[in-house]
């Protein structure tokens, strides 16, 4: 007797090409927007098992529609006669297509049909809707984007709406590549200081001539310059929160007998790689500094101290919309446990760089203020000009705060503060 069949549905097609990538773009956008995490931090997870290609497409998706968040945002609540909620798949799928679409030269069918299978049930008849609707309408992104609005507003109170509006044109596209060169290597590029050489965005590393010889690492220019603070010598350095190891690399290049710490031993691994590839040597200590202790005084010290991260939005976009003031004042208080504690390391006579990658004054200014306050056995060793890229000057109190809209004409470079202070001898 045949079997009852009963009713079922037709086989669901095939994903298309590429859809696993998208799938991927999801998932690290999800990562960011709804769980607060870095897109680096969720990049493996996000994109295992994919070909290199498709991780790199994946993260390309990802990090362009962090770029343009609000702008996307906008074209879709355009083209909507109800709000989709901030965290419905609708809208973060929408974004994906449109992205492609609009700024990363997928043609529209390829961008919608590779979209769709990320959204089943009604929402994907709504997203394939709205997509077609501002498709037809001939939608495009505004130039430069607009940052999220409480970003726009912090870096305006703290530096002008001209710093915010130099931000806003920082996150137009991914930023050039900045090399720091080993030792009297060199490498074709444009040079803004003695040992330094940028490269256009997109540049293949591994493929960029002295990479397989370790003549150089991949460095954001004013994250060079807090190693460049402490200069060359042949003492012993202390490299604190040292990963992922350029300033390390730095400061064994200059001469230096280093110690590099850092509590993240899978963040370390890529020092371990570069210090192979280079040539170069450090004693690489993975340890918490609130507990560990040298067993020295160090010539000079360098903390890199962990901070919000808010001036490496143009690599990082994720920062623009996953930072919010309670993250900032937590690694501002870690950082003034830090920062007395990395000073008793000091020998008299030696110097400490305190920096960050942050364009908060809580995790700057305010923090050595009140460390000099606290630490009448140190004092400030100015920034001098032949010190720093033409362009860039010193604040008249010494150190150095480097902002959007600097270097703008060269390609700009991210936001830090950096100071150098030297313990005074007994």
């Amino acid at each position: 007797m045949p079997r009852p069949t009963g009713h079922r549905p037709p086989p669901r097609p095939a994903d298309p090409p590429g859809t696993p990538a998208r799938r991927a773009a999801l998932r690290l956008l999800d990562a960011v927007l709804r769980r607060g995490l870095a897109i680096e931090q969720a990049l493996d997870a996000s994109t295992q098992g994919l070909a290199p290609s498709d991780r790199g497409l994946a993260h390309a998706i990802a990090a362009e529609a962090l770029r343009r968040l609000v702008d996307l945002d906008d074209l879709i609540d355009s083209a909507t006669r109800n709000r989709l909620p901030d965290d419905a798949k609708a809208r973060f799928v929408l974004r994906i297509a449109l992205v492609q679409a609009l700024r990363l030269g997928t043609p529209p069918h390829a961008a919608i049909s590779t979209a769709l299978p990320l959204v089943d049930g009604g929402p994907r008849k709504l997203v394939h809707g709205v997509f077609g609707t501002l498709m037809r309408q001939n939608a495009a992104l505004t130039d430069p984007p607009t940052l999220p609005g409480d970003v726009y507003a912090r870096i305006a109170g703290n530096w002008g709406e001209r710093v915010a509006d130099a931000a806003c044109a920082a996150i137009a596209a991914p930023p050039p590549l900045d090399l720091t060169l080993r030792g009297e290597a060199s490498a074709e590029g444009e040079s803004l200081l003695p040992g330094h050489v940028r490269v256009a965005a997109g540049t293949s590393i591994v493929e960029h001539d002295g990479f397989a010889e370790g003549d150089w690492w991949v460095q954001d220019i004013a994250a060079s310059l807090p190693a460049r603070l402490i200069g060359g010598g042949t003492g012993r350095a202390l490299d604190l929160c040292a990963a992922p190891g350029g300033k390390t690399l730095q400061l064994a290049a200059a001469g230096w007998d280093v110690t590099a710490v850092d509590s993240s031993e899978s963040r370390l691994a890529r020092l371990h790689e570069n210090l192979e590839r280079t040539g170069l040597s450090a004693k690489v200590v993975t340890a918490d500094l609130l507990n560990w202790e040298p067993g020295f005084e160090a010539d000079a010290v360098l903390l890199d101290a962990p901070c919000s991260a808010t001036g490496i939005f143009r690599r990082h976009p994720d920062v623009l919309h996953r930072v919010r003031p309670r993250l900032i004042a937590e690694m501002a208080e870690l950082q003034a446990q830090l920062l007395p504690r990395a000073a008793r390391w000091v020998r008299p006579g030696g110097l400490m760089v305190y920096a960050t990658c942050s364009l908060e004054p809580a995790e700057g200014e305010q923090q050595i203020e009140r460390f000099l306050a606290d630490h009448p056995d140190f004092a400030i060793d100015p920034v001098l000009p032949d010190e720093l890229p033409e362009g860039v000057t010193a604040h008249p109190r010494g150190w150095l705060r480097t902002l959007p809209g600097m270097l703008a004409e060269q390609g700009g470079m991210d936001g830090f503060f950096m100071v150098r202070v030297m313990r005074v001898a007994a």
